[in-house]
């Protein structure tokens, strides 16, 4: 039976661990300054290095080498035996399989027997974190005072599972997840020495798919050698169930066209040629996270071609901050909920649909930054800085032309600012409004109307009037009316669907106000019918206001 990869790759010397200078130069010196400790924390994501740094380690301490800086040495007994997993002194412990207090039992009662031929003897337990409570209770007095001949090195990926007081008692290093041009530098020796014909395309997608475990590439590689061919990049996609360029390209021009359509087709035709719907959408993160970066100005750190890069650059252009960042969000939460759905492509659907909505955001509430006074005064309200234009085109009051409204008929200008002062007059078609002093005003026809507007809406669409009805409170700040609901799962479906447009469209046409609409989950004051639309729930200003204060002008 041959040898996995990653076995037979493994490194044997610390020059080999990848990634990890920072733990391998401090374990080193250890070594040579004789200051090695009774127990090690190693933690950090699978496939970095940590049982293998753990095997360096107790070679280390068990080399017969005279001098330290040369410990291992690869060529003494010990090293050798270490090697060829015959050294006795040495146990590794999956704590997987062995979680009950009777096993740590059984190993307190072994630690006391003297090695059989090293000066130490290692225990490696590995997933430390799968150890019941009774467990970690046994074995917090051996790992405080081992001893003298024992080491505990102890090995996770989730170090928040572990005791406080048994990480206390640790030396803790924190592996980090491999870069990618380091993955890629070890997959171009290994394939040298394996004698493998192989492009560099192809292991740079290896690299890239092992998102930071060197032992996930090597496995991969190990994986496609298998097939017996060259390793080419279609070949590795195919093997890999990873999208081609060519739909992911597909699907960012269609983005930045707006074609829901070519979209659709993109996402349908990477699926049914066999892509992952998981890696597709990570692919399409990974497009649209160059065209950030290079539309921040970090084309440096954009891990593509010349050729692509210059491609991506002129792409950059057709897209604006909000959109890539939101689009991002979208295709990454598709990313990791498309394994869990019944329909493989839906999530991807949304995330595409979603991602062309939100191309001309709506401007949101900033509770952040918001400069108010809080008193236990009776009454108040909140009085921010902005300036507002106001639409005067007139239209019939029908359902019928607020169904046919689009959102090319509404030109809402607002300006945020994080300061209270005065705002300036605004101008639009002959009409001018001070927000300032007419913000009260406005929301009190705005509530005046809203009876009005969901009888209007409900002749469009009855599921939207229904939402309206859960509504909990109506607001008007910073320009934009805040409808407030008592859960996300209201606003959610609130902010889906035609149902913001409606609502928009309804109030313009019966107040004459163009405010754009956001939804926003609320707490309510007890005793108290006054909304706080747009205020962190449990932050400093809501504690403030649940205790009795009100938001009033700064003076």
């Amino acid at each position: 039976m041959s040898q996995a990869y990653y076995r037979k790759w493994r490194p044997m010397q610390w020059d080999g661990v990848v990634g990890q200078d920072h733990i391998v130069a401090t374990l080193k010196n250890a070594i040579q300054q004789e200051r090695v400790v009774h127990a090690y924390l190693f933690t950090g994501p699978r496939g970095t290095g940590k049982t293998t740094t753990a095997r360096l380690l107790a070679k280390a301490v068990n080399c017969l080498a005279e001098e330290l800086k040369n410990r291992p040495c690869n060529q003494c007994e010990h090293c050798l035996a270490i090697n060829e997993g015959r050294f006795l002194d040495l146990i590794e412990i999956d704590a997987a399989s062995n979680t009950s207090v009777d096993d740590v039992r059984d190993l307190r009662e072994k630690i006391n027997y003297a090695p059989s031929s090293g000066k130490y003897k290692v225990y490696i337990i590995d997933e430390v974190h799968m150890l019941s409570n009774a467990a970690f209770n046994a074995l917090l007095k051996t790992l405080e005072e081992p001893p003298a001949h024992a080491i505990f090195i102890l090995a996770t990926t989730e170090p928040h599972k572990i005791p406080a007081t048994v990480i206390s008692r640790c030396q803790r290093y924190d592996f980090r997840r491999i870069p990618v041009n380091f993955i890629l530098g070890e997959l171009k020796q290994i394939v040298e020495q394996e004698k493998i014909q192989a492009d560099p395309d192809a292991l740079t997608l290896i690299a890239r798919q092992a998102t930071g475990s060197m032992r996930d590439a090597i496995s991969l590689l190990d994986q496609l050698a298998s097939t017996g061919e060259p390793l080419t990049l279609n070949l590795t996609q195919s093997v890999l169930g990873s999208a081609t360029s060519e739909h992911v390209l597909q699907l960012i021009h269609a983005l930045m066209n707006k074609k829901a359509d070519q979209g659709l087709q993109a996402i349908h035709l990477a699926l049914d040629s066999g892509s992952d719907p998981r890696q597709f959408a990570r692919q399409v993160v990974e497009y649209l996270r160059g065209l950030l970066l290079i539309k921040l100005g970090n084309v440096d750190q954009v891990e593509a071609t010349q050729e692509t890069k210059a491609q991506m650059r002129a792409e950059s252009t057709d897209f604006t901050l909000p959109m890539l960042m939101r689009s991002i969000h979208l295709f990454n939460r598709a990313a990791h909920i498309s394994q869990v759905g019944w329909q493989p492509s839906l999530q991807l659907e949304l995330a595409f649909t979603q991602s062309l909505e939100d191309g001309n955001p709506r401007p949101e509430i900033e509770s952040e930054g918001m400069v108010v006074q809080v008193t236990s005064v009776p009454t108040g309200h909140v009085n921010t800085s902005h300036s507002q234009s106001v639409s005067t085109k007139k239209h019939q009051n029908t359902s019928d032309e607020i169904e046919k409204m689009t959102e090319t008929d509404i030109t809402p200008q607002v300006e945020k600012s994080e300061s209270v002062s005065p705002a300036p007059m605004s101008e639009h078609e002959g009409l001018a409004v001070s927000v300032n002093s007419d913000l009260s005003a406005e929301q009190a026809l705005v509530q005046q109307s809203w009876a009005e507007v969901k009888s209007v809406v409900k002749k469009v669409l009855p599921e939207t009037a229904a939402l309206l009805n859960s509504c909990k409170s109506i607001n008007v700040e910073k320009g934009t009316l805040v409808l407030g609901f008592s859960s996300e799962i209201l606003k959610s479906k609130m902010e889906t669907g035609r149902n913001i447009e409606l609502t928009h469209n309804a109030v313009l046409q019966l107040t004459k106000l163009d405010l754009p609409v956001v939804c926003v989950v609320i707490t309510n004051v007890p005793g108290s019918t006054t909304a706080r639309g747009g205020i962190e729930s449990n932050g400093m200003v809501d504690t403030a206001l649940s205790l009795g204060g009100k938001i009033v002008e700064e003076e």
